[in-house]
C-alpha cells in the first residue's frame, strides 16, 4: 500500500470483504467524489492504493483526494451495477462520468388516473404515472403530442374524473367531444376499459410501435363491421388512415421491421456527446442526444459504458438489440441487467460492416456535429476554459487558467532583416487579430537575446500605455538565455509577477523563472501540446514576416542599382507607380511622372527592365 494514508482508511482497506458490491470514495469534507462497482470489492478497491501502480492523471488526482471510503455489499454484480448507476445519478460525483440531462429536458407523462391525461412535463411525480423520455428534441416531442391529439380521442381537460363525480354529473362535455377529439368520459359516455385501450394505443405509439397499433385497429374495424356497427368502424378507419399518413413521413431503414437502438459518441477535451438513434418497427422514430461531464482522459469504452448504465436506468423501453461503437469489458453484465429489466433477451452488438455499420457511422457523425455546436457555444462564453488550458494550468501550477497566451519568436539570417513575432492564443485557439510583428531596431548583428528583450519591452510598454490587459502567460521560444532576456524587459516595466516561461525546441523542455533546471511536462499532456502549438505558430509567423521583409527590401534595393536612382528617386517611383511589378510594366512617360525623374532617366530605368526591348 502507498504510504501516508489516513489511519481510518488503512483500517477499512484491511477489512474490505471479497464480495460483489459498490464502493464510494469521499474527500476530507465527507463529500462523495467517486462511485464504482466491483465483482470482488477487496481486489478492486485495494488496487487503487498499490505501490507502483500505473494510473492516468485523472486517477492520480482522485487517489490524492480520497480521505475515506464506504462499501455496500450486494448479492450479485448485476445488483452492484444497478446500485452504482443509481448512486451516480443521485450524487453526481466529481470523478465519475455523468449524464447532464437531469432537469434540462421534458418527459411525456401518462397520469395514474381512472381516465389518464397525457401532457409534457419537466417534473417527475412518483405517483404511479408513466413517463416517456427525456426528449432532447423539444420540438419533436411537441409534434408527437399534436399527432397523438389529432389521432386518438384522449381528454385534454384537468377535471378530477372519478366514478362518483361522473355519476353525480358534475361535469359536462366540452368542444373536444363535439369535434370528435374526446369520447366524453366526464359524462360517462365511454367506459374506463374502452378509454384504457385508447391509452394503451397511445403508449405503443409513443414507443414507436405503430405497426402493433395498426394491426389491433384493423381487427377492431373487422369485428365492428361484422356486428353492423358501421359508424364506429368508420371512426376507427379514419384513425387508421391518420396513423398510416404519420408512418409515411418516417424513414424505413430496416426491412425486417425490428426494434433497435444505435448508440454513438464523440469526444473533445472534457466534453462528450452521446447520441441514441431509435429504430422501431424498422423506422427511425427519433434521435436523442446527451452531453457527458467529467470525461477528460477517459476513453470511448468508459464513456459508452457509463452512458448505457445511466441512460437505460430510466429508459421506458429497451429494444432487444443495442448497437455500440466499441467493445465493452462489462458487456455480459450489462446484457444480463438489461435483459432482466426488459424481461427479454437484450444483446449489445458492435457492427463491423454492412447496413448496421453505416447506420452507426451516421449516428457518430450526428454526435460529432452536436458536440461541435456545444463547443462553439462554450467558446463564445467568457466563462469557458478549454481542457488543454486547464491541463496547462495544472502542469505549470498557475494561479489562473492561461486563457490568454502570447508567444514570441525571433527570425533573422545572420542578423539581417531581424523580425520578432508575437502570436495570440485565446482559450487554446489562435486569434490572428491579436498577432503583432516587430521590426528590430536595436540590433543588426546576430543577438537573439537582445532582440527578444527589445520585442518584449516594446510590446508590454505599449500594453501598459494603452491600459490593455496583460496576458495570463507569456511563452518565449528558446531556452534560459531567451527567458532571461525577456524577464529583464519585464523587470524594467515593473512586471516582475507576470507569468512567463520558455519552451526549448530540442527536447520540448520548459524553463520557468527561479528554476535552474528545465521542467519536464508529461509528453501526452494536452498542456504541453498547447505550448507546442503556440511555439510552432510564433515560429511560423516570425519566418513568414522575415521573408516578406527581406523580399521587400531586396526589391527596393534593385532600383538603387540603376545609375542615377538613389533612395529619394526610388521612394518617389514606388510612391507614384506602386510596386516593382508595376514599375517593370510602366511606359517611359509613366516613369517620367515620378518626382525627380526626367525623360532621360526614365529611359534608363525602362532599358534596365527591358534589356532586349526597343523604345
Amino acid at each position: 500500500m502507498v504510504s501516508g494514508l489516513p489511519k481510518n482508511l488503512v483500517e477499512k482497506l484491511a477489512n474490505i470483504p471479497r464480495k460483489p458490491g459498490v464502493y464510494l470514495y469521499k474527500d476530507k469534507k465527507g463529500e462523495i467524489i467517486y462511485v464504482g462497482k466491483a465483482k470482488i470489492l477487496r481486489n478492486r478497491v485495494r488496487s487503487y492504493f498499490q505501490k507502483g501502480r500505473t494510473c492516468d492523471l485523472k486517477q492520480n488526482r482522485l487517489v490524492s483526494r480520497i480521505a475515506d471510503l464506504e462499501t455496500i455489499i450486494t448479492d450479485s454484480e448485476i445488483e452492484a451495477l444497478i446500485l452504482e448507476a443509481n448512486l451516480i445519478k443521485e450524487y453526481k460525483p466529481r470523478y465519475n462520468i455523468n449524464l447532464k440531462d437531469d432537469k434540462s429536458f421534458p418527459y411525456i407523462r401518462v397520469t395514474n388516473e381512472p381516465f389518464p391525461r397525457i401532457f409534457p412535463t419537466r417534473k417527475l411525480v412518483r405517483d404511479g404515472s408513466r413517463y416517456f423520455g427525456p426528449y432532447t428534441d423539444v420540438y419533436g416531442m411537441r409534434e408527437l403530442l399534436k399527432t397523438i391529439k389529432r389521432i386518438f380521442p384522449v381528454r385534454s381537460c384537468n377535471l378530477n374524473l372519478t366514478a362518483e363525480s361522473i355519476e353525480k354529473k358534475k361535469f359536462q362535455v366540452c368542444l373536444d367531444y363535439h369535434i370528435k377529439r374526446c369520447h366524453g368520459p366526464c359524462e360517462g359516455l365511454v367506459s374506463q376499459k374502452e378509454y384504457s385501450d385508447v391509452i394503451n394505443y397511445v403508449v405503443s405509439f409513443i414507443q414507436g410501435h405503430t405497426k402493433r397499433v395498426e394491426e389491433d385497429i384493423k381487427k377492431q374495424i373487422k369485428n365492428l363491421a361484422s356486428s353492423m356497427c358501421f359508424e364506429e368502424a368508420a371512426r376507427l378507419r379514419d384513425q387508421l388512415q391518420s396513423i398510416e399518413m404519420f408512418q409515411q413521413r418516417q424513414k424505413i431503414v430496416d426491412p425486417s421491421f425490428s426494434d433497435r437502438d444505435f448508440i454513438a459518441n464523440a469526444n473533445a477535451d472534457e466534453d462528450s456527446c452521446c447520441v441514441v438513434f431509435k429504430i422501431r418497427d424498422g423506422k427511425v422514430i427519433g434521435r436523442q442526444h446527451f452531453y457527458m461531464s467529467s470525461v477528460d482522459e477517459e476513453g470511448d469504452e468508459s464513456i459508452v459504458t457509463a452512458f448505457i448504465k445511466q441512460y437505460y436506468l430510466r429508459a421506458d423501453y429497451i429494444p432487444r438489440e443495442v448497437y455500440i461503437p466499441v467493445d465493452l469489458a462489462e458487456k455480459e453484465t450489462i446484457e444480463q441487467w438489461l435483459s432482466q429489466k426488459q424481461n427479454a433477451a437484450v444483446k449489445l452488438i458492435r457492427p463491423r460492416r454492412g447496413e448496421k455499420a453505416k447506420l452507426l457511422k451516421m449516428s457518430q457523425k450526428n454526435a460529432k456535429l452536436l458536440l461541435d455546436e456545444l463547443q462553439l457555444q462554450k467558446m463564445n462564453s467568457e466563462a469557458y476554459v478549454s481542457g488543454a488550458v486547464k491541463a496547462l494550468q495544472s502542469d505549470l501550477g498557475l494561479e489562473n487558467p492561461p486563457k490568454h497566451i502570447e508567444g514570441f519568436d525571433i527570425s533573422n539570417i545572420q542578423g539581417t532583416n531581424p523580425v520578432a513575432s508575437m502570436v495570440f492564443f485565446k482559450n487554446g485557439k489562435p486569434n490572428k487579430a491579436g498577432y503583432r510583428r516587430f521590426n528590430i531596431r536595436s540590433k543588426s548583428t546576430p543577438d537573439d537575446f537582445a532582440m527578444m528583450n527589445e520585442a518584449v519591452l516594446r510590446r508590454y510598454k505599449r500594453v501598459i500605455e494603452e491600459k490593455k490587459p496583460l496576458p495570463d502567460l507569456i511563452l518565449i521560444d528558446g531556452g534560459k538565455g531567451q527567458l532571461s532576456a525577456a524577464m529583464d524587459a519585464l523587470q524594467k516595466l515593473h512586471l516582475d509577477q507576470q507569468p512567463i516561461i520558455a519552451l526549448a525546441k530540442r527536447l520540448d523542455e520548459v524553463f520557468i523563472p527561479g528554476h535552474g533546471e528545465p521542467q519536464n511536462i508529461r509528453r501526452d499532456s494536452p498542456g504541453l501540446r498547447l505550448l507546442q502549438r503556440v511555439r510552432d505558430e510564433s515560429h511560423r509567423f516570425a519566418v513568414t514576416s522575415h521573408r516578406k521583409l527581406r523580399k521587400k527590401r531586396t526589391l527596393k534595393s534593385v532600383l538603387e542599382t540603376i545609375p542615377g536612382v538613389g533612395k529619394k528617386r526610388r521612394d518617389a517611383l514606388l510612391k507614384k507607380i506602386g510596386s516593382i511589378k508595376k514599375i517593370k510594366s510602366a511606359s517611359v512617360e509613366e516613369l517620367a511622372e515620378g518626382e525627380g525623374i526626367n525623360k532621360k532617366l526614365a529611359k534608363e530605368i525602362w532599358r534596365f527592365f527591358h534589356p532586349a526591348g526597343k523604345l
